[in-house]
């Protein structure tokens, strides 16, 4: 037996290392595993860097610095969050200007002669209200057919926010730096309409409200 064990082992040996180079011969018929980008592995967000970014933020302007701490965007399409930021974006800026101008000029009639904050009680008690809520159900209407055309008709290339109105031409439909900068006002005003009101609400009511 102590003879023929130099033997046993060599010969198991040699079956050990034609059985490796057949495996090795295979392997180099089989195509190589894919492999994931270096930007969708582990890719972190520019604004929040111990937080993954969401790679479908990337198509979208301002959407590339990648700040969705909450996740949001990994739970409702992108396109409907751009539009509903756009929507709230484009009311904060008219409402942060017309609570400003409201407390320095003041129209015609005992109504309007009211400060910003107090002027939504009044509005309700004289029925402006009821007109606003009126002309806005409208606006919403109509902007809803946009809406729905851009989330279920797979041929629509309409793009977020985007309703052909452009009296003063600033053409910012094809500009990616206009549209970048009508979102980053939008989000400025947004925080800038919730701190003046905030204030507004604690007893600062006149400008700069503070």
């Amino acid at each position: 037996l102590e003879s023929r064990s130099p033997k046993i082992f060599r010969r198991m040996a040699l079956k050990v290392c034609v059985l490796a180079s057949l495996v090795g011969s295979a392997a180099a018929f089989l195509a190589p595993a894919p492999q994931l980008a270096s930007s969708a592995l582990g890719a972190k967000s520019k604004a929040v860097p111990f937080l993954e970014a969401n790679p479908e933020l990337e198509a979208y302007v301002g959407g590339e610095k990648g700040f969705d701490p909450l996740g949001i965007s990994k739970i409702y399409p992108v396109k409907y969050l751009r539009e509903a930021e756009i929507k709230h974006g484009r009311v904060a800026m008219l409402a942060t200007l017309g609570w400003v101008v409201a407390d320095f000029v003041k129209l015609p009639g005992e109504v309007h002669q009211v400060s910003s904050l107090k002027a939504h009680d009044v509005a309700v008690e004289s029925g402006a209200m009821t007109q606003i809520l009126i002309f806005v159900f409208i606006l919403e209407a109509i902007g809803y057919l946009g809406i729905k055309e851009m989330m279920f008709d797979e041929s629509s290339t309409r793009a977020p926010g985007f309703y052909a109105f452009d009296p003063l031409k600033f053409k910012g439909a094809d500009d990616a730096e206009m549209q970048l900068k009508e979102i980053e006002n939008g989000r400025l005003a947004m925080l800038a309409f919730s701190g003046i009101v905030t204030q507004s609400a604690l007893g600062h009511e006149a400008f700069p409200y503070c």
